[in-house]
């Protein structure tokens, strides 16, 4: 680092004490006075970047800064989002917007929500720009910070971002938002630290499954009450999940990391032309990552039945939550579902899609420049791979004007610190947080 790590450390954590929960779209009421308030923060605590780049307020609360390169073509866009998901405070060891340091040296960790998802990589960006600013460099091609302020919601602020982008004739030759991370042990067999880049994201929908009746008292139930269909329908989805599949993103990923699988695996891996099938059929076996990179999954999340305990229900309804994997679509999901439940008497809407993003090469100079700035940031011994990023991010409305947007967090991240995310104790440890600086750094010189 050139400038000190304390003071780096300090905004960071002032920027996560700011409780910018997301704001469910469609809400009239909803209170932007924390966006409003980390917007302030951003401008006050980094003068040098914006006293160098334009700044946009897109969308109400999204903001866009474009910093001029020697050449406007190709610009590189680096993306991060400002809202963080809602907490439970009673479950959490600490205050979660305290951003309280637990530990001493690089293994302390930085207790908030947004540690990771996503102010790590957001204000990680923000320290390395603001550092090239005051030491004078200027970038070879114009650089785009996106921060959208409702990603978590699925909202229109990176949408709308998008959009101005696109009004302007702008195509970026690479776009990085959060996604993969750097991971050890979550690939069987895989004992050096993996960077796994997402090079495509599966897509998202919602399907409300209802059973209707006429409802009446509890005490004179009919034969077969909406309840009841209801819940068969949702124990023959659970009871039959999507057929697993080798993606070609995965089958780059286990051909990668092949030659350093210790083990019977190794083989296995190295041939995944002749094995890759019964991988497919052994990986839900595994746990809930592996069984998520092989098929598209599908998961009750929400269940709705009477108004009272002794009262009919009128209607019962589930929300099914369906994360695609490329290849499917929302229409030919729908269509399983339907076979699946095989009860006419149980409607199945999709109240809202996604598709599958498009796919993003694993070779190039896109690549290679991320490639790069991986192994001299993060270190020569970790091994970049592609990968199909899980959950959904703002970056699949980038893939309208990209065609190599990539989801990479760039965090050495243990299977605890990944599981905290969207849960109590979200954490991040410094000296992963500020190598994550040096990324971005390195990135920003390559081009």
């Amino acid at each position: 680092m050139t400038r000190p790590a304390a003071a780096a450390l300090d905004r960071f954590r002032e920027l996560l004490r700011i409780p910018t929960v997301s704001m469910p779209p469609g809400e009239p009421d909803a209170d932007g006075a924390p966006f409003v308030r980390f917007r302030d923060a951003v401008e006050r605590l980094y003068p040098a970047l914006h006293g160098a780049l334009e700044r946009e307020v897109v969308g109400g609360y999204s903001l866009l800064y474009r910093w001029r390169g020697a050449d406007a073509a190709a610009p590189l866009v680096l993306m991060a989002h400002i809202d963080v998901v809602p907490v439970v405070a009673d479950e959490w060891d600490r205050d979660p917007f305290g951003a309280e340091t637990v530990g001493a040296g690089d293994d302390a960790e930085i207790h908030a929500r947004g540690a990771v998802d996503d102010k790590g990589a957001l204000v990680a960006i923000l320290e390395a720009v603001d550092a090239l600013v005051t030491e004078g460099f200027t970038p070879q091609r114009d650089v785009y910070l996106a921060f959208g302020h409702n990603e978590e919601v699925a909202g229109d602020g990176a949408q709308a971002i998008v959009e101005v982008l696109r009004q302007r004739g702008v195509r970026p030759s690479l776009v990085l938002d959060e996604g993969g991370a750097v991971v050890e042990g979550a690939i069987p067999g895989v004992h050096m630290p993996t960077a796994v880049i997402g090079v495509a994201e599966r897509g998202v929908m919602t399907v409300h499954l209802t059973a209707r009746e006429l409802g009446g008292h509890a005490s004179t139930p009919p034969r077969d009450p909406a309840t009841a269909r209801l819940a068969r329908a949702v124990l023959r989805l659970h009871r039959r999940p999507f057929p697993t599949r080798l993606v070609p993103p995965v089958r780059a990923m286990f051909e990668t990391v092949a030659p350093h699988t210790t083990g019977p695996l190794r083989p296995v891996f190295a041939s995944i032309g002749v094995t890759g099938r019964l991988l497919a059929k052994v990986f839900p076996r595994l746990g809930p990552e592996l069984n998520a990179l092989v098929r598209t999954t599908a998961v009750v999340t929400e269940l709705a039945g009477a108004a009272g305990a002794n009262v009919l229900a009128t209607s019962a309804r589930a929300s099914v939550n369906v994360r695609l994997l490329p290849g499917d679509t929302a229409a030919s999901a729908a269509a399983r579902i339907r076979r699946v439940i095989a009860d006419r008497r149980v409607e199945v809407e999709v109240a809202s899609a996604s598709e599958p993003s498009p796919v993003s090469p694993w070779t190039g100079p896109a690549w290679d420049r991320l490639v790069a700035a991986t192994a001299s940031a993060l270190g020569e011994d970790v091994v970049p791979t592609p990968y199909i990023q899980l959950g959904a991010s703002d970056s699949r409305w980038f893939t309208e004007i990209s065609d190599h947007v990539y989801r990479f967090t760039p965090f050495h991240l243990t299977r605890g610190e990944r599981e905290a995310l969207h849960s109590h104790n979200e954490r991040i440890r410094v000296g992963s947080w500020l190598r994550g600086i040096e990324f971005y750094r390195d990135l920003l010189r390559a081009g």
